[in-house]
């Protein structure tokens, strides 16, 4: 509703109706006031100025012929139809960016709690090892080590911050928003479906809803009716007129007349050549338009299969055994059957799992969205 870019792209819309107007209009007829033989100077003449002076009005109307006018208006329909597809075109587009938009401010919500998670856990870690450090149960330089490993953690969080605060920026920018943006937030799932459908469900989706390939098709339908207009443009339109007047003796006389243009040089054959390459070309651009619908649906669903590849063994096993063997090492490293250096490790084992995991939920929920946006129709949620 509030997009400006969506908005302007409506206005496109009204502007190519009005066209339709102008198509559909008839010429407007001609009208022709006469006023003749005049005498200026009638010297000693006892006749007036005006005593032999012929007035007379003609009306002239030209009569378009082969349906002219019906073309006209049926390309500037067709003209109307493409700009209304290109619009829905325009709306997938925002609908797309607005999503990746959306997962990303998810995506960086999640990243700033697992971060958050982290950094508590391990200033709990911390203080253990620094009472272990008074009771002198672990040497000063394993402390210094574990203090300086926050580092990570803190930087962790100050870089989620920031990229939680870029993504909310964005949202506001595409909703065109001005609520501050510590005022903002939204909520949604940050999960994924197992489930997806073959590839050839979605590519016969994609060609019955992608708007841009119909508007392809209507592109390609309107160079047909404009070559017809074309042609049509091409044959003689005759011109009606019809006068009266006065004329001395006659008290009044009327006339009729009809004239036809001799087009022997101008049979527009230009526009006819031009239009009916802009067939063959429109064809084209059809044919590059459903190579890329292919292109997007099939790289899509491809970037969808390899995160749910990735995503099911981390749901099922990857996450539990992290957890399971940084509880176990720091178990055993607080007991002294494990070194700093295997603690550490675990550590850093168990937070990469973590971000990875967040990482590839956002990659699958944008790579859904991208496939929402090749088929042209929400088939992911």
């Amino acid at each position: 509703m509030n997009n400006p870019t969506l908005l302007a792209g409506k206005l496109n819309i009204s502007e190519f109706q009005a066209d339709e107007i102008t198509a559909h209009l008839r010429p407007n007829p001609n009208l022709t006031l006469l006023a003749d033989q005049i005498d200026p100077f009638p010297g000693g003449s006892s006749h007036g100025p005006f005593a032999y002076w012929l007035p007379s009005a003609t009306v002239s109307y030209l009569h378009e012929r082969a349906h002219k006018r019906e073309l006209r208006t049926e390309s500037a329909k067709k003209g109307t139809a493409i700009a209304i597809s290109q619009q829905d075109d325009l709306e997938r587009g925002l609908l797309f960016s607005l999503r990746s938009a959306f997962v990303q401010t998810l995506q960086a919500k999640a990243v700033l709690q697992v971060s958050r998670e982290n950094l508590d856990y391990y200033d709990h870690v911390l203080k253990i090892s620094s009472d272990r450090f008074q009771a002198g149960d672990i040497a000063q330089i394993d402390l210094d080590r574990l203090e300086l490993q926050r580092v990570q953690y803190e930087s962790d969080v100050q870089t989620a911050i920031v990229n939680l605060r870029t993504a909310k920026i964005q949202m506001l920018m595409l909703l065109n928003d001005r609520t501050p943006v510590d005022q903002f937030d939204l909520v949604g799932v940050f999960d994924f479906n197992d489930q997806i459908d073959a590839l050839d469900t979605y590519r016969q989706i994609a060609l019955d809803n992608r708007p841009d390939l119909k508007a392809a098709i209507q592109s390609v339908d309107k160079a047909q009716t404009d070559y017809k207009l074309a042609v049509s443009n091409g044959s003689t339109d005759p011109t009606f007129s019809f006068d009266v007047g006065r004329n001395p003796p006659i008290d009044a006389y009327f006339g009729v007349d009809v004239s036809f243009p001799l087009r022997i040089f101008d049979r527009n054959q230009g526009n006819k050549l031009h239009t009916k390459l802009d067939i063959t070309r429109n064809e084209k651009l059809r044919d590059a338009a459903e190579a890329q619908v292919f292109n997007d649906v099939d790289s899509a669903y491809a970037t969808v299969a390899s995160n749910l590849i990735l995503l099911r063994p981390y749901k099922q096993k990857y996450l539990a055994q992290a957890v399971r063997v940084r509880d176990t090492i720091l178990f055993s490293y607080q007991h002294g059957g494990a070194s700093l250096l295997d603690f550490l490790n675990a550590e850093s084992d168990y937070r990469s799992v973590q971000l990875n995991y967040v990482n590839l939920v956002g990659s699958y929920l944008t790579a859904a969205a991208q496939l929402n946006q090749a088929v042209g129709k929400e088939v992911m949620q």
